[in-house]
């Protein structure tokens, strides 16, 4: 009987030796399972599946994984023959890593244009015994050495300051990226495709407030490479109104803190002073961004054809205020604030009706602080026309407006003293001279002309 109890003993205590240690091995495998050294994520590869290369800069290529990078093979083939261009094994683990891919220079001669990137990475994992996680990735590689063709087809023979013009170009390229017109002072027009397969179109705007005018055009394809061509025109300057004005206290009383009150009440307890500076400066720059972001874009769908009759908004009104005034505010003896007034102030009797003489689409219509009860119309090819200080809108964003329809009523909303209609136009966001839209001939010269002859020419290539 003794012998068979510590025969039991011994059993049952070899039995618990043995439970503890499977559960050490299995605390173990698990632990060994879960450290970072045993990590299974496979390295991540960062570059595009497909890229169009002009071989003038490196490709940058990115790699990343949670132990570290080991390993980085790269290979460039044309279908035909292969070379390693990138062999790396790295002594210190780094979790990231940036290289530079460039087409090797001797060793490899391929005229074909396709190639393919075969990268393969290793990490510095213990996991697949000991031989780490693998990631590959094939890239297809496009050689494009080719600039894009770009040439100015015509343009308007010159553009006055605050005032527009029109260019019609070609610019072509298997794989164009960017397209645009560039100012001197950094503005982009984006041009509008014209009439055939490869031919654009876009009026062009030089600010009054800009001393001087340029444009270029500029055409930019996914493989880097870039061509420009420069629209000449005769640049002719004028002079605009300068108004020197000394504010009432009647009108800071009464019009600017009426403003204030309904617009910015947070300042209903500021300085007369304080109040007109808030209203012409800080208000006015969120309206005019408001105007600018309705009005800065163009289409982007062909169009062969543009068409306008001259704008008169106003049937029977006179002229009160003139576009480009640059105006000086002063008070109690001294300047306090200056803005430019980028459009004409229309007035005939009170809430008088306001027409649209082209055809268009609105594009905004609502409050905009000191321009009161706003419209904007989209005419085409980036023209906008804008209407403030209307007492009320017969018309809503999204409709379609039809030649000479009656659109909205004038008034004095926003910072107006009396019932007039501030009429403006705009191209791609820049406020310019209203006069020439209203002008039959300049409209002629300067822009039908411009389109007709384009067309011919074109037809004849």
């Amino acid at each position: 009987m003794i012998n068979n109890r510590r025969f039991h003993q011994r059993r049952g205590s070899t039995g618990i030796v043995i439970a503890v240690i499977l559960i050490v091995i299995i605390a173990g495998l698990g632990y060994l399972y879960n450290a970072p050294m045993f990590e299974r994520n496979a390295p991540k590869i960062h570059i595009a599946s497909k890229i169009d290369w002009n071989l003038q800069k490196p490709l940058q290529l990115g790699v990343s994984d949670d132990s570290g990078i080991k390993f980085i093979r790269v290979t460039l083939s044309d279908g035909k023959n292969s070379v390693s261009i990138l062999k790396k094994v790295y002594t210190k683990i780094e979790k990231n890593q940036n290289l530079e891919i460039t087409f090797p220079r001797t060793g490899f001669t391929s005229t074909k244009k396709n190639f393919s990137l075969q990268i393969q990475v290793t990490d510095a994992s213990k996991w697949n015994f000991f031989s780490g996680n693998s990631a590959e990735k094939t890239v297809s590689i496009i050689v494009d050495r080719t600039r894009p063709e770009v040439y100015v087809i015509d343009n308007s023979y010159k553009i006055t300051r605050g005032g527009s013009a029109l260019v019609v170009f070609k610019a072509t390229d298997n794989n164009i990226k960017d397209l645009y017109i560039v100012t001197n002072f950094g503005k982009k027009f984006y041009p509008t495709p014209f009439y055939k397969e490869g031919y654009y179109i876009s009026l062009l705007a030089w600010p009054v407030q800009e001393k001087n005018f340029s444009a270029t055009i500029v055409a930019t394809d996914y493989a880097g490479n870039s061509s420009k061509s420069r629209v000449r025109l005769f640049l002719k300057d004028k002079k605009y109104k300068l108004s020197h004005i000394t504010l009432k206290d009647n009108f800071l009383d009464g019009k600017i803190s009426n403003l204030i009150s309904n617009i910015m009440p947070e300042l209903n307890n500021a300085s007369k002073v304080e109040k007109f500076k808030a209203i012409n400066e800080k208000l006015r720059e969120v309206n005019e961004k408001n105007i600018d972001n309705a009005t800065n874009k163009t289409e982007t769908s062909r169009i062969s054809n543009f068409t306008l009759k001259p704008f008169y908004p106003l049937r029977n009104s006179a002229a009160v205020a003139s576009f480009g005034d640059h105006r000086y505010y002063s008070y109690g003896g001294q300047q306090i604030s200056e803005a430019y007034h980028l459009g004409i102030d229309l007035a005939s009797v009170r809430f008088a009706n306001i027409r649209s003489k082209n055809p268009g689409t609105v594009v905004f219509a609502q409050p905009n602080g000191i321009y009161g009860n706003n419209l904007i119309i989209s005419h085409g090819l980036g023209l906008y026309t804008l209407y403030g200080h209307c007492s009320r809108f017969l018309v809503q964003v999204g409709d379609h407006i039809k030649p000479n329809e009656i659109i909205a009523k004038t008034g004095s909303t926003g910072l107006a003293l009396g019932d007039h209609l501030h009429f403006g136009v705009l191209v791609q966001g820049i406020e310019v001279r209203p006069e020439e839209w209203m002008d039959k001939s300049w409209m002629k010269t300067n822009i039908f002309a411009i389109i007709s002859v384009s067309k011919k020419m074109i037809d004849k290539n």
